[in-house]
């Protein structure tokens, strides 16, 4: 790419605006944009700022009430605002494709995968069904996918959903498209199969040259993958750059915002928290007078920052880095940083969680004539096999895994919707494992609680947020007078930093990490002394998952609670737990401190997981390892080492044939592994910062 290349794309003074019986909804205002020929482009922002609604917009798909008021979209010298339908239809799926979020979504489930791949070229090309399935077939295997000819003849429902993920970039790429737009493709997928695709998409598009538009609010994910990045609040570019001036030098408020909500390697939960975005997201007829920004804004300055509406300015030095912010020059940030609030870290407490060899099998009967020949009518999921781990008063102890690793199952058991097949769970001295949660005493459900993953799904639509809440405190016994529970649910709201007058609306009038919050403060209504988090911020914006996340930390510091977090996400993970759980296929491979699993010696899956987080620090030296193939089946799990068929570090026969020991490397830091611990020693660290030698694996 050369600065002489014809754009392939260029968005000039675009102002987009839906129409509804309320009126004029503006979403997006004055965004420009120029796209060359092989460059990613990366926008970010929170949810509802306007990202998707520009790439509806340049594949000319808002529907009914959606339309561009005005400004221009130009690709390759053709305005698409002025072309008619047969003349887009054309361009989509062949010139300009696009890959949603949710791969099932984009799939239909009643036709193969290869009626929909073979679709593509023939409805752009004049090409017969031999030639449009033999080009699926090789696109299948460029993205990847190690049987494209079993994939061909399979249902969307039975792939994966890296599978099916690969199985949509194959369809958008299948026409060797100019422009690819891709909207938050790896937010459903683990980072494994995330590290995967987003190396899957890099190779293809240099092989064809592909110009990208990548839409995310994962800022990690924008270093590893894009040329340049513009930042979106309500409707709007705030600044833009390319991704060395815009990382290393970020100039605009609420790009430092965002920056304060990741958890970096470099960031400590104790030292200095994350600091989320106060406030929320302007509603677009509820825009304030000058900077969008202003209200959320630390350094608003009154009589300038609330002036007329302002244009982007070029930072001084820097003609490709633009900011909409007239005091950009003035803000000394590493002041700010330097006034960052230090928190008291909890003194951990006594054990209350002795998970001893527990197990859970599923039993799986086929009543099919060769089962019942083999003697094989009965088969089992070996969901969980001999977990073995504690957890103390005060502590926060990860269980991190990819999908299908067992992790949930576990959660299960403990919180009584399954029961162990075998081993213990004992939680304060009392075996729990084999008690259903309907068997067990209002003592033993009060102190086990439980945050989802998903918010939208776990409060009753039609109940009040008040009377949710208060059924828990009635229900539990922790209070029966109606005035005091009431006072207590109005603590509550004040515990997670929400309005009393929340007390009487429904859940349909919140937002996602409003109705995370109340989860919360239902969870730990009833004063529990363990509480389950299942991924409970992988679904949030970046600034709701921060203030989400603080939440968690400073209810646990008041009630010395102990926490289980749940995830795939290692820089989460790093930033709150004390200690870590590596789960894979049901196993447990690593547990230890925090910073015993995030330093030599590690477990080869580890390794991986460890390589397969974004970090979004452009001075971070991080060594990729790209797993191959995909979890197997937890009914025929691999004889020896469960993670062999995976395994990078595979020494020989003994990881197919042997279920390797666990190996005691100090204190309780504990990995299942047949290389020895000296060599593991010795592996190069995955992730080092500036300065760190090669050796340094302190």
């Amino acid at each position: 790419m050369t600065d002489t290349d014809e754009p392939v794309l260029v968005c000039k003074d675009l102002c987009i605006s839906y129409y509804t019986r309320a009126g004029e909804i503006p979403a997006v205002v004055d965004f420009s944009l120029t796209v060359r020929p092989g460059e990613t482009i990366g926008i970010v922002g929170e949810s509802g700022c306007g990202k998707s609604t520009v790439a509806m917009a340049i594949m000319q798909h808002m529907g009914a009430n959606g339309g561009i008021k005005s400004g221009s979209i130009t690709f390759k010298g053709r305005d698409l605002t002025r072309l008619n339908e047969e003349e887009l239809r054309s361009i989509r799926g062949s010139e300009i494709s696009m890959i949603y979020q949710e791969p099932f979504a984009s799939l239909n489930p009643s036709l193969k995968i290869s009626t929909q791949l073979m679709e593509v070229p023939l409805a752009h090309e004049n090409i017969s069904k031999a030639e449009a399935r033999e080009r699926s077939v090789q696109i299948l295997r460029d993205v990847k996918i190690a049987d494209p000819e079993r994939v061909m003849n399979s249902y969307p429902h039975q792939l994966s959903g890296g599978q099916q993920q690969r199985a949509v970039i194959a369809m958008g790429l299948l026409s060797k498209p100019s422009l690819l737009l891709l909207d938050e493709p790896t937010t459903a997928l683990d980072v494994t199969v995330e590290a995967g695709i987003v190396n899957l998409i890099a190779d293809i598009s240099e092989k064809f040259n592909t110009s990208q538009i990548y839409i995310s609010h994962n800022l990690g994910l924008i270093l590893e993958t894009c040329d340049r990045v513009f930042v979106m609040y309500s409707g709007e570019i705030v600044e833009e750059g390319t991704i060395k001036s815009l990382f290393n030098s970020p100039r605009h408020p609420y790009t430092h915002g965002l920056f304060s909500c990741i958890p970096l390697i470099t960031t400590d939960k104790n030292a200095a928290p994350l600091k989320p975005i106060r406030g929320q997201l302007p509603l677009p007829f509820e825009r304030p007078l000058g900077c969008y920004f202003g209200p959320r804004c630390d350094h608003f300055l009154q009589g300038v920052c609330d002036q007329a509406h302002f244009q982007m300015k070029t930072v001084g030095g820097e003609p490709d880095h633009r900011v909409r912010c007239l005091r950009y020059e003035e803000i000394d940030y590493k002041q700010v940083v330097s006034n960052t609030e230090t928190k008291v870290s909890p003194e951990i407490g006594k054990r209350v969680l002795d998970v001893d060899g527990m197990k859970k099998y599923y039993e799986v009967k086929d009543s099919s004539l060769a089962a019942l020949i083999s003697g094989k009518s009965v088969r089992y999921v070996k969901a969980n096999e001999k977990l073995n781990f504690t957890a103390h008063e005060s502590e926060t102890v990860a269980i991190v895994g990819e999908s299908g690793c067992g992790k949930s199952t576990f959660a299960k058991v403990l919180m009584g919707l399954e029961t162990g097949t075998g081993g213990e769970i004992r939680h304060n001295g009392k075996e729990i494992s084999h008690i259903k949660v309907r068997d067990r005493s209002t003592e033993q459900i009060r102190s086990l609680q439980m945050v989802f993953q998903n918010p939208f799904d776990t409060l009753n639509p039609s109940h009040s947020i008040g009377g949710q809440i208060s059924r828990v405190i009635r229900q539990f016994g922790v209070e029966t007078d109606k005035k005091k529970v009431f006072d207590l649910v109005m603590t509550l709201l004040d515990t997670v930093k929400l309005p009393r007058d929340f007390y009487f609306r429904k859940p349909r009038q919140l937002s996602g990490g409003q109705k995370q919050r109340i989860g919360i403060a239902r969870a730990f209504a009833g004063n529990p002394s363990i509480v389950i988090a299942d991924e409970p911020v992988s679904a949030l914006d970046v600034s709701v998952a921060a203030a989400v996340t603080e939440l968690l930390m400073d209810i646990q510091r008041e009630h010395k609670t102990t926490l289980l977090f749940i995830s795939h996400d290692l820089s989460v993970v790093r930033y709150l737990s004390d200690r870590i759980v590596v789960m894979y296929l049901g196993h447990i491979l690593e547990r230890g401190t925090t910073a015993e699993v995030f330093a030599p010696p590690y477990h080869p899956y580890t390794e991986a997981l460890l390589s397969a987080v974004p970090i979004a620090d452009p001075d971070i030296i991080k060594r990729r390892i790209v797993l191959k193939g995909d979890l197997p089946s937890a009914m025929n799990p691999p004889k020896g080492c469960p993670f062999c068929t995976r395994c990078h570090r595979r020494i020989g026969d003994i990881c197919d044939l042997e279920l390797p020991s666990e190996q005691l490397v100090k204190d309780r830091h504990v990995i299942k592994c047949h290389i020895p611990v000296d060599v593991l020693s010795r592996i190069e660290p995955v992730i080092r910062k500036p300065g760190e030698s090669d050796l340094n694996h302190a």
